[in-house]
């Protein structure tokens, strides 16, 4: 096989919401090396890219091997794992911004097919999953590892998403609650009751940090669009969602309101015994800063090299200081760490 180590990035999805922003970036970073793709072949050949479609895989294995792509960044989420598959096979790294469980799980399994042909894939990349993840390592670390572990996310109802996120959120709320609202003070928004939602990370933290109990809570500014959210989850309403017609439907629907700002809050709580910990970040444009996160995991694979293999963000020290990384760009970092009195006498 040719050497693709100076070969171009291929961002998928790259003129959306998201890709734009990695898109932009890495362009800067990496003059005449970023390739932006899509379904939409005629927009992504304006921006001087290529057509493509993560559910044709042959399709995408040609266009790998004619380009001599080095790495590739997902900015949508393909149906299954055999887009990963099939740029590890061929030593071609992966940024997957993906937020579904069950998928990234699968490309999680690909660890030795990546270990084998020299590749790496970052996983749980952009705001939640991602930033989270590395709040939640803070914080676990912090109290010498956590027992229980909430993380805290706020969302701007303003702001502008992905057509792929918003599908998602649909799908989470259609999803019965697990567990009860959690009252938590965000940097900026104050105290605000917030309801457990189907976020990937709090499945991959128990397994990468060996966290016992681990939960993601959602709210969005508007306190009253996250009022009539949940209590419609509560009725079962939303659970309609799974009948494609009406996903749809609601898929527009929510696409259309904006009611809120563009800003976002994330905070993450470890908890070990009387010992707590809780680091939080404040935001804005949740899908540029997804986009940049993804950025910076893509810089890192391609300078300073990354271990092969699949790893989520957290896994990987070389990013844990990322949300200082994005200060630039407006990421705010808060601190709050109490500990038992006992131990702070002992200091």
């Amino acid at each position: 096989m040719k050497s693709i180590s100076g070969g171009p990035v291929l961002v998928v999805g790259g003129y959306g919401a998201v890709g734009t922003a990695v898109t932009e970036r890495l362009g800067e970073w990496f003059p005449g090396r970023v390739l932006p793709g899509g379904r939409d072949g005629a927009r992504a050949r304006s921006l001087g890219g290529v057509r493509v479609d993560t559910a044709d895989a042959d399709h995408f294995r040609r266009l790998l091997d004619a380009e001599g792509v080095a790495a590739v960044v997902l900015c949508v989420e393909p149906p299954d794992e055999g887009i990963a598959r099939a740029c590890l096979e061929r030593g071609v790294h992966v940024v997957d911004v993906g937020a579904t469980p069950r998928r990234l799980d699968a490309v999680e399994g690909l660890h030795d097919v990546a270990a084998g042909a020299g590749a790496s894939a970052v996983l749980s990349v952009g705001v939640a999953p991602g930033l989270t993840n590395l709040l939640a390592h803070r914080a676990h670390s912090a109290v010498g590892g956590a027992a229980r572990l909430d993380v805290t996310v706020l969302l701007g109802s303003g702001a502008r998403h992905g057509a792929d996120a918003v599908r998602w959120t649909v799908a989470g709320l259609a999803e019965p609650a697990a567990g009860g609202a959690r009252r938590t003070a965000l940097p900026g928004y104050g105290v605000r009751a917030a309801h457990p939602f189907p976020f990937s990370d709090q499945h991959t933290l128990r397994r990468t940090l060996g966290i016992p109990e681990a939960t993601t809570r959602l709210c969005l500014d508007s306190r009253v669009l996250t009022g009539l959210l949940f209590a419609l989850r509560l009725t079962g309403a939303l659970r309609a969602a799974g009948r494609p017609a009406l996903a749809g439907l609601l898929t527009e629907a929510f696409g259309r309101v904006h009611l809120g700002g563009d800003g976002f809050a994330l905070r993450a709580d470890a908890h070990r015994g009387a010992a707590h910990a809780a680091f939080a970040l404040t935001g804005r444009e949740q899908s540029t800063v997804t986009g940049l996160v993804a950025a910076y995991a893509t810089r890192e694979l391609l300078t300073a090299g990354l271990p092969a293999g699949v790893h989520h963000l957290e896994q990987l020290p070389q990013l844990a200081d990322l949300p200082e990384r994005l200060a630039g760009d407006g990421v705010r970092v808060w601190t709050r760490r109490r500990e038992p009195a006992r131990r702070r006498a002992a200091g």
